[in-house]
Formats: structure tokens, sequence, C-alpha cells
């Protein structure tokens, strides 16, 4: 009973959280990310019971028909969701909690040889956008998001946006802030400290012209320096130019 509980929550997933699905037929025959979720969970039942080679083979299997690639090891929870698929890898470690949505591209990887815990642990509610890796035993928190093509290589708080490479933390949002907020419109922490430190400039070059004035001091400005000045901070004048979402 529980078995056809789970398909049907996954089938209710999909609709869910891709508004390209149409109809039934559809997500069961099209959808490259439900078939291999769920021939993980079959992998990942043998791989507990020690049918080591079972289990490589049929996740192999999967990635040869699906372009995702997860071993049988990883840990995932309930209403987990690949969104187009192909290029996602999950290592042996990883594990995922419930309500993770990733899209294309997505590597949870580790950085040793060593037998041990080496791949990253996802929370719940995370959304991890297109062509991000995530390297190592970390762990991002709940209802945190990573921005398209991030490389996350230290821990992401609970509620936090990290973007870029490596990946910065954008802080201060709610949690309801954070799950509302457009993929395409996710903060860019870099974007915000150039913007600080052009505010920061402008204000003590203010002041000097101001000290200049008052010594009588007459200073021809470098209009080539200033234009190329207006330039770099006009490219980072509103993080809203900036397409660091999810993916298509």
């Amino acid at each position: 009973m529980k078995f056809f509980e789970t398909i049907k929550e996954d089938i209710r997933t999909v609709f869910k959280k891709d508004p390209a699905a149409r109809g039934l037929m559809e997500v069961l025959a099209c959808y490259p990310g439900l078939h291999a979720i769920w021939m993980h969970r079959i992998a990942h039942y043998l791989w507990q019971r020690n049918w080591w080679f079972i289990a490589r083979l049929l996740s192999h299997i999967s990635r040869f028909f699906t372009g995702i690639e997860i071993h049988p090891g990883a840990k995932i929870g309930s209403r987990f969701f690949i969104d187009h698929g192909s290029g996602v890898v999950i290592g042996e470690t990883s594990e995922i909690g419930d309500d993770v949505l990733i899209y294309q591209g997505v590597i949870l990887g580790g950085v040793t040889l060593q037998k041990k815990k080496r791949h990253p642990t996802v929370g719940n509610h995370v959304m991890i956008g297109s062509g991000t890796i995530v390297l190592g035993p970390i762990m991002i928190g709940d209802g945190a998001r990573i921005g398209a093509a991030s490389l996350v290589i230290h821990d992401v708080p609970p509620d936090a946006i990290a973007v870029g490479v490596p990946a910065r933390l954008g802080l201060g949002f709610s949690g309801k802030e954070i799950q509302e907020m457009a993929d395409n419109k996710l903060p860019d922490p870099i974007a915000e400290a150039f913007q600080f430190l052009g505010s920061q400039i402008g204000t003590l070059e203010k002041r000097m012209a101001e000290i200049e004035q008052h010594q009588g001091i007459r200073v021809e400005l470098d209009q080539y320096v200033e234009q190329k000045k207006q330039e770099i901070m006009g490219m980072f004048s509103s993080s809203e130019e900036f397409s660091v979402g999810a993916g298509i």
C-alpha cells in the first residue's frame, strides 16, 4: 500500500512543480526525473540489503535511459523532483530531505577518496539551480536556494540564498520571502558588494572635492577614468539585471 501511495505522491509532485506537465500519460512516459527516482528507490532497497552488484547494475541501467546518475547508496526523502534531469549526478553518501527540487546538470559530489561521509547533505524544501556543483560533506539548510551555475563548497544556512563561483550568501530574507522569490530574481551578493563599495567611493570623492574646494585646490577630472567607473558601476546597478535562477 505504501509503495502505491509513494508513486501517486511522486506523480502529484510533478504536476505541482512543473507547469509544463499537462496529463498523466505524458508524466508517466516523458519525465526522466520521475523514472530515475523510481529506479533509485528500488536500487536503494537492494543496496540496504547488501545486494550491491544488482543495485549498482540497476542504477547504471537507469543512467543509460534517463541521463541521471544516482548512486544506490544515496538517501532521498519524499516528494523529490528532478526537472529536465540530464547530467544530474548524486553521490553515494549524499542525503536529501523532503520537498527538494533540483534542475539539470546538478552535481552532488565528493572531495575525498576515503570511505566516509564525503557528499553533501541537503535539507528540506531546498531548490538547487541548473549547472550547480555542490562538493564535500557540507550541509545545505532547510529552505535554502542555490542559484544556477554556482559552486558550493561551504555550508549554506537555512533560509539563505547562495549564488556565484564560489557561492556567496545572500542573507536577511524570511523563509516565505525566499520561497516566493522568482528564480531569475535571486539577489546577487557580489553585485550588492560592488554597489556598497561604489556608494562608499562616491561619498569619499564628494568629501574630497569639498576639501579641495575649501583649500582652493583645482583638480581636473580624468574623463576616461570617470567614464569607466560609471560603466562598471552601471553593470552592478541593479541585481534584477542578473539571471541567477534555477533553469529552463
